[in-house]
């Protein structure tokens, strides 16, 4: 594992997902999956989410398109609040997933709009505590 770029992976993993969601992940993982936290980590947040080409938002709006494409509504989750985390709005959201409709089918947008109103409700709950 290259350290360094565990460490970068781990900053911007922390400011995308939250501190919160990502250190309890690294902290419950066990030998069975430790290794898929340090994977993740350095190389997926290490070194592409680092690179320069693109912004954390446009990186955001990949992730959502490709993971409602995947139909992956778990991951879905975790990054509709990470592009929140980077900037992006209910509507730059919305059109990722009207984009996706049509390329990636009405079925998996219609689930990824689903799962994304979720978030937004927790969101809510979580400004008004």
């Amino acid at each position: 594992m290259n350290e360094e770029k565990f460490n970068q992976g781990l900053d911007v993993r922390r400011s995308v997902l939250g501190a919160e969601y990502v250190d309890k992940s690294i902290q419950n993982a066990t030998d069975f999956n430790q290794e898929m936290q340090e994977l993740v980590t350095e190389y997926c947040w290490g070194e592409i989410w680092t690179r320069p080409g693109l912004s954390k938002q446009t990186r955001s709006m990949l992730n959502l398109a490709m993971i409602t494409a995947l139909n992956r509504p778990h991951e879905l989750k975790l990054h509709v609040r990470g592009a929140i985390n980077n900037g992006l709005t209910k509507d730059d959201i919305k059109e990722v997933f009207l984009q996706c409709a049509i390329y990636c089918g009405v079925p998996a947008a219609i689930d990824s709009f689903r799962t994304a109103q979720e978030v937004f409700e927790e969101i809510e709950k979580e400004e008004k505590r």
